[in-house]
């Protein structure tokens, strides 16, 4: 199986497990483990919650409209999200992230691209400090 099956399977498994309720008096069935949710509705459900852990955009860097993308994946059985950041047509630097919060994963990919770029020459501390002070008005 690839590591894309056995990802999009643990997800399944995580999301039905966090939407179980808990009782006192444990559900036994399928619809009572799967929180009272089967057929469509499960399934609905399920689509909702994957769904929403990627994201891709596209955000505006010195003039320029680069793109993003987060991505849930699984390390030590644990959930991370892997951010990428490029700007296509303007440099071949990819900033890359990965880490346990989706929200964060795309500042860490920028901050690494930033680094990167800066690094290379791509990206001035001058013209960074004037694309900065334009920003603010």
């Amino acid at each position: 199986m690839r590591s894309s099956g056995i990802i999009s399977a643990l997800l399944g498994v995580a999301i039905v497990a966090t939407m179980t309720p808990k009782t006192d008096t444990q559900d036994l069935t399928v619809a009572g483990l799967l929180g009272g949710l089967t057929g469509n509705e499960l399934v609905e459900a399920v689509t909702k919650k994957l769904v929403g852990l990627w994201r891709t955009g596209d955000i505006v860097l010195m003039d320029r409209v680069c793109s993003y993308q987060v991505k849930p994946t699984i390390r030590k059985f644990e959930l991370y999200f892997k951010g990428t950041f490029w700007c296509p047509g303007w440099t071949p630097i990819r900033g890359q992230s990965l880490t346990r919060s989706n929200s964060n994963a795309v500042n860490d990919a920028v901050r690494d691209f930033v680094q990167q770029a800066m690094a290379k020459g791509v990206i001035t501390e001058e013209a960074a400090r004037e694309w900065l002070s334009q920003e603010k008005k």
